[in-house]
């Protein structure tokens, strides 16, 4: 089946933005005595969004939390992201060539458990607002990654059928979820190693080996790792 979108995914892929959500969390979840580090955010927290991190890291450390002082939570992780990247371009380096590329032969979205001003905010800063198509986001669907709904969601705006899409991604969350809704998938190297992604039709190192020729090689079923 011929290619007909390209959907990627946001923190991790696109954008260099995952110290700065761990950075913040590690500053909310001070006061409780709770040090999460870079190893267990990465292997249990980063494929959640906000709700889910602070709901999961609560069960974890048995922090009694009220659905409001999560809300609270939420809304100062926000204010805190939103001041650290206003106005700075916190995108990989190969990121806008590799949108500009695609975008010129695919319609192009973004499928991403962040929060929408968020990732507003950070294409804003690298001047990319206006190459996708559509942007899901968190609270778009009842559920989140690793479940397909985010990526189901994403060929529905596409108007495609899911096996017709590419998604790019960075997480085994991502690509579980990308996968669960019939898509192809390709994932970068930017937040884990090669040996950890291989359930992807193909894996790169940097988002410079994600060309148009490239894309076009899963359409046959050709895989390269």
């Amino acid at each position: 089946m011929p290619i007909r979108a390209i959907v990627f995914d946001f923190d991790g892929v696109l954008a260099d933005s995952e110290p700065i959500h761990l950075r913040i969390y590690q500053e909310l979840f001070a006061p409780a005595g709770v040090t999460i580090t870079k190893d267990e955010y990465c292997a249990r927290y980063l494929g959640f969004d906000d709700e889910g991190v602070f709901t999961q890291v609560a069960a974890d450390y048995k922090l009694l939390l009220a659905d409001e002082e999560i809300e609270m939570l939420i809304a100062e992780k926000g204010r805190r992201f939103e001041a650290l990247v206003s106005g700075n371009d916190v995108l990989y380096p190969a990121a806008a060539a590799c949108v500009r590329r695609l975008a010129a032969q695919w319609p192009i979205g973004i499928s991403s458990g962040a929060l929408r001003r968020d990732i507003e905010l950070m294409l804003r800063g690298a001047g990319l607002e206006s190459a996708f198509r559509f942007i899901v986001a968190s609270g778009d669907t009842d559920r989140t990654k690793p479940a397909p709904d985010p990526y189901l969601r994403a060929a529905e705006l596409h108007g495609v059928d899911p096996a017709s899409c590419v998604a790019i991604e960075d997480s085994h969350w991502g690509l579980q979820s990308a996968r669960g809704a019939g898509m192809h998938t390709i994932a970068v190297t930017h937040t884990y190693p090669r040996h950890t992604l291989t359930e992807a039709d193909a894996v790169v190192d940097s988002l410079d080996e994600v060309t148009v020729e490239f894309v076009r090689r899963l359409e046959v079923g050709d895989r390269r790792s």
